[in-house]
């Protein structure tokens, strides 16, 4: 598919990987009015009257040609077991209203020269998946019990967009990004992932002269961490090769335990204190690395950031701008 002349609709192109994503359109041709980001203040894409509308505005008179659904409700493990119940029913209902009504507009069905792209996520995964994680895998097992609902929604969207292949025959594809990370990320500590939670407590703890952090569990899981940009260009190269939701790893095929990044990222950022677990917090699925030959073998797609490099990138952009973001929650908080 050459995107370069696609009405393209983005559900999450206003936020972390979204902004990512949308440069890479830009950078394959697109214009501004090529590509509708609905906002998150203008349609609650949970309610299918609001993805109706949404999909009414976002190109006037004229169909979009492609939908790529980032939107999602998500978190670290204490919002996973905080709010199982909505990361379920949101994720559900976003997928379902907007995988349905794109083929009720005809996107993605034969002759239209479009397609749905879906986002997935490595907690799809079963909780104790042989490493590397082999796409064969994701149904041989439940979920780690923290991050189920999240990841069971997921991919039941995946499993939607297979029976409209198998009975419309719609055109789709399915990517599952491992662990994300990068500048303009989520910094907040309560609802963001590691990485970034990391990187401003260990900041915020230097620069108030603390003498140690606190770091959940006990050190000993391992994670992936895919750069965001690496990733938006695998979802773009996904839109363009494939068209049929055959679920794709997208990672950075490295693996490091949770200890050894918080170490990491004490030395990049400079912080001296000292480092204390809390082993009565849980670990959340014991390993986590992917398999990325199918990535490799359809997309023709590589991971390029070391995680060294994406680390110093993405705190660098956090002591540029961390007390904006600070300041931008008390406000909200207000």
């Amino acid at each position: 598919m050459d995107l370069s002349d696609k009405r393209v609709i983005v559900t999450g192109g206003a936020g972390f990987l979204g902004s990512f994503l949308c440069r890479g359109l830009r950078e394959r041709g697109l214009s501004d009015d090529q590509v509708f980001i609905p906002r998150r203040a203008d349609y609650d894409l949970t309610q299918e009257p609001s993805v109706i509308r949404m999909y009414d505005d976002a190109f006037g008179a004229e169909e979009a040609d492609v939908v790529i659904h980032m939107a999602a409700e998500v978190g670290g493990i204490g919002a996973n077991r905080e709010n199982p119940g909505r990361f379920f029913f949101a994720n559900m209902a976003m997928a379902l209203h907007l995988i349905e009504h794109a083929r009720l507009r005809g996107i993605g069905m034969p002759g239209s020269g479009g397609k749905f792209v879906q986002l997935g996520t490595i907690c799809a995964y079963p909780k104790f998946t042989p490493v590397p994680f082999q796409e064969e895998e994701l149904w041989n097992g439940y979920p780690e019990e923290t991050n189920a609902p999240y990841g069971v929604a997921k991919k039941a969207a995946w499993q939607m967009l297979d029976a409209y292949k198998l009975q419309y025959d719609m055109c789709s594809s399915f990517v599952l990004p491992v662990n994300l990370y990068g500048p303009n990320d989520n910094f907040d500590l309560h609802s963001s992932h590691v990485i970034p939670a990391l990187i401003r407590k260990c900041v915020e703890a230097k620069d108030a002269g603390a003498d140690h952090i606190e770091c959940w569990g006990t050190g000993s899981a391992s994670r992936e961490f895919l750069y965001v940009e690496d990733a938006a260009e695998g979802i773009l190269r996904a839109t363009e090769e494939m068209d049929e939701p055959t679920p794709i790893n997208l990672g950075a095929s490295h693996e490091i335990t949770i200890k050894d990044l918080v170490e990491l990222i004490v030395d990049l950022t400079g912080f001296e204190g000292e480092i204390r677990w809390d082993p009565t917090k849980p670990d959340g699925q014991p390993r986590r690395c992917l398999d990325t030959s199918r990535a490799k073998d359809l997309l023709g797609w590589k991971a390029g950031t070391q995680l060294r490099e994406g680390l110093r990138a993405t705190i660098d952009w956090w002591v540029e701008h961390g007390d904006a973001v600070v300041k931008a929650e008390a406000h909200g908080g207000a």
